[in-house]
């Protein structure tokens, strides 16, 4: 049984394994460069097989670089999984530079702008948020005391569909149903009511960003922690923030103090600092924390959306629940938004690190400079030893659910996760947790892990996030508009809850990568402006994790 070439595809001239686009059964023929090839094994969509055999020890090509080795014998046409192939990548060094690149045509908005909100120090913000926020863990109560308080009464509270059927189920347990009836049970579809009345109508929302850290552990995680802080408070999308302090813990309002006037020298947002060992009672504390809070959202309710360029955009790039067709749809699609961004004068945020593992030499070469390039390599390299010290390297990044949908070495994985850093030069390198300072293409050393990346990129500036999914995965930011795109239709179709746009069409050929990356940002600029909300934003998916500097991949 012969197939055509829109049933699989090689990523780049020099692979030596294809990508099947649709589930292929063995004894299907397909035909490459004039070469006939039989599969050996059914092959799943998403998953690689090869184009001639591998011994033993034989390189595995993808993305034109290693991403593995074979451990076995592999016949042609033989299907590559964990049972025969192990990671692999190539090691890297200072290389020249390559930083010439061919800047995308960008004609059709040079005169666009988005709506945003201005802020003192230059930058635009996509929303409009006042922060709460404990130094240390032993503060969460008192902040959750602060939004009872505050939520439903000024107009944020949704109430949740879920309360009416938890009512049906209480209604049904009291007349006596069976513990086979309620299961069986058909509850009403109701759709979440949305916010109404609000009182501050200019702010978007209240949140409450409480955490597990600020004391327990070293100096340096508190410093960190700040500096993460800070990043939130300065934030475009921020408009003030009341802090809660307990008083001794390492995270003191002072080294708080000392990170945001290292991302902003002349920070003149409102913010209110209380510490509850100053002030006495848990009762004095909430009462001037609630009417400092207050007069706070009056300030902040002052600010309205204006004009911005385009490239006051700084977006964030993320990839989580990721599959074998992330590297080939959704990803380039997010790096041809990224170029045009640039080429724009705006700013993108690449991190994730562990996900860069076998691409280190291509990036590296980006970089402007050799300064750049040597920072890129060094944290790459401490990252991965200290990651080693435990036991678990880049090479034990990927997950199950990654591997089951055909990433099955952490160099696969990485070769298309980096596709969302696009084709421009890399104008920076940035340790966690700073901030962005240049427009342009910024490498940022986060985890893998989806939620604590995110984090890490809005504290860094971020104010849109683009994120890929080939699984689905429900990831959103307290501030930050969080766009989710999916790799192939059929998770589209499956998840429309949670995302916002379909990249499956580059799969299946009736969109071309430029085409989507286009797309994309028509969207983001429609997000950027209000005019758009993401589902992230519509759930409330605020997911808050600070990265305790230590191995987490």
């Amino acid at each position: 049984m012969a197939t055509d070439i829109h049933t699989y595809l090689q990523i780049h001239e020099d692979d030596n394994v294809l990508v099947a686009l649709q589930d292929l059964p063995k004894g299907t023929q397909v035909d490459i460069k004039g070469k006939k090839i039989t599969l050996n094994d059914n092959v799943s969509a998403k998953h690689k097989f090869t184009i001639s055999p591998l011994q033993e020890g034989e390189q595995v090509i993808m993305y034109g670089v290693l991403v593995g080795k074979a451990s076995k014998a592999i016949p042609e046409g033989g299907v590559i999984a964990t049972s025969n192939v192990e990671h692999a990548a190539n090691d890297f060094n200072l290389g020249d530079r390559k930083t010439t690149w061919a800047k995308p045509d960008v004609s059709k908005w040079t005169e666009r702008i988005f709506m945003g909100y201005h802020r003192a120090d230059g930058s635009v913000g996509t929303s409009n948020y006042w922060l709460v926020i404990p130094l240390v863990f032993c503060e969460n109560r008192n902040v959750d005391v602060l939004k009872q308080a505050l939520t439903e009464k000024l107009g944020y509270k949704k109430a949740q569909a879920y309360d009416n059927k938890a009512e049906e189920l209480i209604d049904l347990y009291k007349t006596g149903k069976s513990v086979e009836e309620i299961l069986g049970a058909d509850l009403q579809e109701t759709e979440e009511s949305k916010s109404q009345n609000r009182i501050f109508p200019n702010i978007d929302g209240i949140k409450f960003l409480t955490h597990e850290m600020g004391c327990g552990g070293t100096k340096q995680d508190a410093q960190a922690l700040c500096g993460l802080l800070a990043g939130y408070i300065t934030h475009p999308n921020v408009a003030g923030a009341t802090i809660l302090s307990l008083g001794c813990q390492h995270a003191q309002a002072g080294m708080l103090q000392e990170e945001i006037k290292k991302r902003d020298a002349n920070f003149s947002k409102p913010l209110y600092m209380l510490e509850q060992q100053k002030e006495g009672t848990e009762n004095k504390l909430l009462n001037k924390a609630l009417k400092q809070t207050f007069a706070g959202l009056m300030q902040a309710n002052n600010i309205q959306r204006e004009p911005a360029p385009l490239s006051k955009l700084c977006i964030g790039l993320e990839c989580g629940g990721s599959d074998g067709f992330s590297g080939i749809s959704a990803n380039p699609a997010v790096g041809y938004t990224s170029d045009l961004l640039i080429a724009m004068g705006g700013s993108v945020i690449l991190s994730e690190f562990p996900e860069l593992c076998g691409v280190e030499q291509e990036l590296s070469d980006r970089c402007v400079d050799e300064a750049t390039a040597e920072r890129f390599m060094h944290l790459m390299r401490v990252y991965n030893s200290k990651a080693e010290e435990t036991g678990s390297g880049f090479y034990a990044n990927p997950s199950p659910g990654n591997v089951r949908d055909g990433l099955i070495t952490d160099a696969i994985k990485s070769a298309g996760a980096a596709k969302k850093g696009g084709t421009s030069p890399i104008v920076d390198v940035l340790d966690y947790p700073e901030k962005v300072t240049k427009p342009g293409l910024s490498l940022l050393c986060t985890p893998g892990n989806d939620v604590e990346s995110t984090t890490a990129e809005v504290a860094s500036g971020a104010n849109i996030v683009l994120f890929t999914t080939g699984l689905g995965t429900p990831t959103g930011n307290p501030v930050t508009p969080v766009i989710k795109l999916s790799t192939n239709t059929k998770l589209f179709n499956r998840m429309p809850d949670i995302i916002d746009i379909n990249c499956g069409n580059i799969i299946e050929g009736t969109e071309t990568i430029q085409q989507a990356g286009e797309r994309i940002l028509e969207y983001v600029i429609q997000v950027a402006s209000g005019e758009a909300q993401p589902k992230s934003v519509a759930l409330g998916q605020d997911d808050f994790i600070p990265w305790k500097r230590g191995v987490s991949l």
